[in-house]
Formats: C-alpha cells, sequence, structure tokens
C-alpha cells in the first residue's frame, strides 16, 4: 500500500529570497523565494502528495487516517499526532533577521506548539558567505539586551564562514542568522516559532518593518552557548563496497545522517519509524516492492514507516533523518565501528541525549 512520497513544495516569498530554486532544475514563478517547504504538516505549510494512489492529500490528512503505520509505533503519540519534523530548502539571497528559537517548554506555554531545534546543511555557498552562529564569549544577556537598546547588535554577533557540505546543528536558545549568498538544507521540529532580535532595519515592499520579538528572544537566548556550539564534524562509517553513512547530529528531536553513495544499499521501513531522505548531489532510483521513482538533488521523500524493505541505487549524496531511538539507533552502531563515548557525545552539541 506504501510507497516513497513525494510533496509540492510550498514557497515562501520573504524578502531576503531569491531565484536559487532555478539550480535545482524547477519552473518557479515570478518573483522571489526564500523557503521551499519540502515535508511539512505545520499549519502555516502544509504539504500535498504529487504523485501516486494519495496524490492529492495532505500530509495531516495522511498522519490522521493511518497514524502509526505512517510515523511508527515508536514514536509518541504527540509526535504521532503532529508529526514532529519539518523539512525545507532556504535560498538566503539576502541576509536573514538575527533570531532565535525557543526550545518546547517556552513554546508550549507561549506559542502551543513546539520549540525549534534546527540543522543547516549547506549545499551552497557563495566565496565569503557567513553565518551569524551565536555571540561573541563573555557577552550577557544585560550587555546584549543594552545592545539591542542602542542599535549595536551587530558588534556582539559571532561569525562564521561556511562552505558546501558544511553541516551547523542550532539548538533552541542559539541567536543565529544566515548570510547572503547561501542555500541550504534545513531538518527541524515541527515548528515555526521564530524571535526576531535585529532585521537590519529593512523594510518591506510596502515600507513597512517586519516586527521583532525582543522580550522573547532575551527570554530565550541561551548565552553560555558561546564557544560550546561548532560545525559538527560527524562519525562515518562505511556502508557496503564504497559508500559512506556520516552521523552528523543526534538528539531527543531527530537523528541527521549523510549518506555518499555509489552503488546501491538495502534500507527497511520496519514500522517503527518513518524516514525522511534529502537529496543534495547527484541522483538515482528509490527501488520498493511495487516499484522505483527517481530521484535527484533538489528533492525530498517521505519513507512510510510501514513500507518494508527498500533500496537507494545511484551515485548521490542525500540527509536521512528520522526520530531515532538513541541507544539502538546511534550508540549501538558507532560503538560497533570502534567510537568511543567521547567521540560519540561530540555530534550532540549541546549534549540532549535521551
Amino acid at each position: 500500500m506504501f510507497y516513497p512520497l513525494k510533496f509540492k513544495p510550498v514557497y515562501k516569498n520573504y524578502i531576503w529570497g531569491g531565484r536559487n530554486f532555478e539550480k535545482f532544475g524547477r519552473e518557479l514563478p515570478e518573483g522571489i523565494f526564500a523557503e521551499s517547504w519540502e515535508i511539512s504538516c505545520h499549519p502555516d505549510g502544509v504539504s500535498i502528495v504529487s504523485d501516486g494512489e494519495f496524490s492529492g492529500m495532505s500530509l495531516p490528512d495522511l498522519v490522521q487516517k493511518f497514524g502509526k503505520q505512517l510515523v511508527g509505533r515508536s514514536l509518541s503519540e504527540r509526535d504521532a499526532s503532529k508529526f514532529p519534523l519539518l523539512v525545507k530548502f532556504i535560498d538566503a539571497n539576502d541576509k536573514l533577521s538575527i533570531q532565535v528559537h525557543p526550545d518546547d517548554s517556552y513554546a508550549l506555554l507561549h506559542e502551543n506548539e513546539y520549540g525549534k531545534n534546527e540543522t543547516w546543511y549547506v549545499i551552497y555557498a557563495s566565496p565569503g558567505a557567513k553565518m551569524v552562529y551565536g555571540v561573541k564569549p563573555g557577552t550577557t544577556k544585560e550587555i546584549f539586551a543594552r545592545a539591542i537598546s542602542e542599535n549595536r547588535v551587530e558588534e556582539y554577533l559571532r561569525y562564521v564562514e561556511v562552505f558546501p557540505g558544511d553541516v551547523l546543528n542550532v539548538p533552541a536558545g542559539l541567536l543565529h542568522a544566515i548570510g547572503e549568498g547561501i542555500v541550504l538544507a534545513e531538518i527541524q521540529q515541527n515548528s515555526n516559532s521564530t524571535y526576531r532580535v535585529y532585521d537590519y532595519n529593512r523594510v518591506d515592499k510596502n515600507g513597512n518593518k517586519r516586527p521583532l520579538h525582543i522580550q522573547k528572544a532575551l527570554d530565550v537566548i541561551d548565552f553560555d552557548l558561546s564557544g560550546r556550539i561548532e560545525k559538527s564534524k560527524g562519525l562515518e562509517v562505511m556502508i557496503g563496497r564504497c559508500s559512506t553513512k556520516k552521523y552528523l547530529v543526534a538528539n531527543n528531536y531527530y537523528s541527521i545522517e549523510l549518506y555518499n553513495i555509489g552503488e546501491k544499499i538495502e534500507e527497511n521501513a520496519d514500522g517503527s519509524k518513518f524516514y525522511i531522505y534529502v537529496f543534495v548531489d547527484g541522483g538515482g532510483k528509490i527501488n520498493y516492492e511495487s516499484g522505483s521513482i527517481q530521484v535527484k538533488c533538489g528533492e525530498s521523500v517521505l519513507i512510510p514507516a510501514s513500507m518494508g524493505s527498500y533500496s537507494l541505487e545511484g551515485s548521490m549524496k542525500f540527509i536521512k533523518s528520522y526520530v531515532p531511538e538513541i541507544k539502538s539507533d546511534i550508540i549501538a552502531p558507532l560503538t560497533a565501528a570502534g567510537y568511543s563515548e567521547e567521540n560519540i557525545s561530540d555530534i550532540c552539541n549541546p549534549n540532549i541525549l535521551v
């Protein structure tokens, strides 16, 4: 019954967007596009199946109809009903606002939704492209609040240069911003809670500034993260003869793994959890019991939890994300591959393992 699900992209035309999704071979409508929501159960951008038996159905409708057959028996009831992850592509043709996301406890109290932990995989970066990745060491809440009031926010920002293939984990509480000239894939909790601190005094096409959320941002920024969070180098293991899998980030919310394959690899959706694949280079196909689908860079696919055995075949890189069972999905295979407990903790920064 189940098959690999592709969805129609949901485009967002925020003021910092561009036309770089055309690099994926997409035909875009007129205008600028900042985000393409690829797999989303969030009411601000609901995904619609683009082909196959379920064509035209929304992801929320699929979740309601099939429940844990679709999302997996290992997920909590809350995750099963709301679908826990959201995947998007971002085209930062201009720099994003300086912002921060709340954690679950704050977001559930103030926004009635999940908090927002997210991770970025850089697909394209123009020479010299940078991200805001926290604040400078020594910056306190009091210092930063004064800087906001005096319009001196940029003096306290920590910048890191980024390159294609870089992975940056952005936990809730980390002040951040994507710089101009970057296209990336983002895997995040199913949330749209963002608190802007500073937006370079920009105005939209109607001459209006976008709203800021100063007090909420100051409530949730974790200034202790300064100097503790770095790009994820990952832990790599061999799969097959000429393919690798790199564990990039693992936490309570998601595991993110980068595959680099040059052959056919076997996978299995045994009913315990769904999987999302985001293709970031090359192409190939996904074979399943009753057929196969072609995939290429710039596409995303949802594998239902109860789909059964399947394989990925081709020459390509892709990100696999899912809600992990930490001990069996992360610790056990990495320990078997010879990694120490200290090595494994490196992909959990900050350390929020179950």
